[in-house]
């Protein structure tokens, strides 16, 4: 059996608590860095977004306008396996970041919004969030009728049509 001493005097034992503050503050510091980045990278702003108005802006942050409150909020229960639709949804999610096989079998709520600024389409258009538990697991920007679409909440591009 070894047995280590040291000497530490109070000068050596300041120093130690200076550094290892230091320490803890450089990684709260890189690690606020790497979590900064576009609204394009869902995972840096998919974050905890417990009420209604955490959500607003949570689609804000891509560009959008959204009346203020939902037009339909949904509970339900995502299935097992992503087949048939939900598997065409779930490449759609994957295409922005987004992945909802870990939330399979898990049950989700959808809040669906009215979007006002969809370039040239006044009406019609809606954004939907999926969350599991307070935390946004997919979304997308839709539109109903003759020339309908879904699409990613990425906003558009001046000129780019709707997928």
């Amino acid at each position: 059996m070894m047995i280590f001493t040291a000497k530490f005097t109070r000068k050596k034992a300041a120093l130690m608590v200076i550094v290892a503050g230091l320490l803890v503050g450089l990684a709260i510091v890189l690690a606020g860095l790497s979590g900064e980045s576009s609204p394009s990278d869902p995972s840096s702003t998919a974050g905890q977004v417990s009420d209604n108005s955490a959500r607003v802006a949570f689609l804000e942050a891509y560009g959008w306008q959204v009346e203020s409150e939902p037009v339909e909020t949904l509970q339900l229960l995502l299935p097992e396996q992503l087949d048939g639709a939900w598997a065409a949804y779930s490449d759609l999610q994957q295409r922005q970041g987004f992945d909802l096989l870990p939330y399979c079998g898990k049950r989700v709520e959808r809040f669906t919004y009215i979007v006002t600024n969809y370039p040239g389409i006044s009406q019609g258009v809606q954004a939907n969030l999926y969350l599991c538990e307070d935390t946004v697991i997919a979304g997308d920007i839709f539109c109903t009728g003759e020339n309908g679409f879904q699409t990613t909440l990425e906003f558009p591009q001046e000129g780019e049509k709707a997928a």
